[in-house]
């Protein structure tokens, strides 16, 4: 697998920084309520529901926000959303996964093409990009959950196929069928992780090291990130030690 990526560990930060936002809380919050929708309400029995739940908690998301988008799904006025993901490139050729989560397919389409146009990208047909990816189920911890070799070994124990740590933390990987069951042994050995959930794992990444195409490629992400439809985009690129200080 590749190795775990500086903008996976910038993302990391910036997500704590930004998690007062009323979008981001609105995002998870639409997890949850087509999780609770999907299965049953009760996160106990819903393993979708209760690591949507959970990456709701890591993120500060208030308990009563939790509780109404549960409560959303169940109401006869509660919006269907469809699932979609989008594939194209970025600058320089960087493949990039889109995720939404839109009650206006048309509407949602034609916003992601016209970011990928404006920011010099280019939305391909579906299939195009995700051969690119593995489907897996990422879990992550603080570094001061253990050191790599406690982590290591009790990840292997908990059916994990791979472990990538470094001074910001551990990132544990699995099969995406696994996840939850991971989830729970890992809680058993080392306590409550700080996230859980599905990713598109980019089986390589391409290094950036010049800040003009570091530039156009933020700017094109944090645009799709900004649309209320998209609820994750991933892309198969790292930074250089350099740009990403810079950044």
């Amino acid at each position: 697998m590749a190795g775990h990526s500086k903008w996976a560990n910038i993302q990391h930060r910036k997500g704590r920084q930004d998690a007062a936002r009323s979008k981001l809380f609105s995002k998870l919050s639409k997890e949850i309520t087509v999780a609770a929708r999907m299965g049953d309400p009760d996160p106990e029995k819903n393993p979708r529901l209760r690591l949507a739940v959970k990456e709701a908690k890591s993120s500060s998301v208030p308990k009563d926000v939790i509780d109404r988008a549960i409560k959303k799904s169940q109401g006869g006025d509660a919006e269907n959303y469809d699932e979609i993901r989008y594939e194209g490139y970025g600058p320089n050729g960087i493949a990039l996964m889109v995720e939404a989560m839109t009650d206006n397919r048309n509407r949602t389409a034609s916003n992601v093409r016209s970011y990928f146009t404006k920011h010099g990208g280019d939305l391909g047909q579906s299939g195009s990009v995700s051969f690119m990816f593995d489907r897996v189920g990422e879990i992550m911890y603080p570094a001061s959950a253990g050191d790599a070799d406690t982590v290591m070994m009790a990840a292997i124990e908990a059916g994990a196929e791979d472990v990538e740590s470094d001074a910001d933390g551990h990132w544990i990987y699995c099969a995406d069928t696994d996840l939850n069951d991971v989830s729970t042994a890992l809680e058993e050995a080392l306590g409550e992780s700080e996230t859980a959930k599905l990713i598109w794992k980019p089986q390589a990444a391409t290094e950036i090291s010049d800040m003009e195409t570091a530039q156009k490629l933020m700017k094109l992400i944090e645009t799709l990130e900004d649309d209320d439809d998209v609820q994750n985009v991933t892309g198969n690129f790292d930074l250089s030690e350099e740009i990403a200080e810079q950044l």
